[in-house]
């Protein structure tokens, strides 16, 4: 069973950037969607970006424009960049294989 750990998290100022990481224990298959989506108490999970099967990455209009999602197989790790981070990107962010396998988490905050 392939486990999924995240971590990159941290306290930043809005304007700031940080890069996530998620390294599988095992091999990444290409032959599914791989993702970060993130999550606020009270709220429901939700799509942050998504590298498919088929190679295309979607971003959530929220983020587009400011975060980069990228993978490196040879690795195992799957990567987020967040640029411009703004007091609303606070979440609790987690990676995903085809929305079946999760991590446990990494807390973004975005705050002065």
């Amino acid at each position: 069973q392939v486990s999924l750990v995240e971590s990159g998290g941290g306290l930043v100022q809005p304007g700031g950037s940080l890069k996530l990481s998620c390294v599988a224990s095992g091999r990444i298959n290409s032959a599914y969607d791989v993702g970060w989506y993130r999550q606020v108490p009270g709220k429901q999970r939700e799509l942050v970006a998504l590298i498919t099967s088929a190679g295309r990455t979607n971003y959530a209009d929220a983020v587009k424009g400011r975060f980069t999602i990228s993978r490196d197989y040879a690795k195992n790790t799957l990567y987020l960049q967040m640029n411009s981070l703004k007091p609303e990107d606070t979440a609790e962010y987690y990676c995903t294989i085809g929305s079946v396998l999760w991590g446990l988490g990494t807390q973004v905050t975005v705050s002065s």
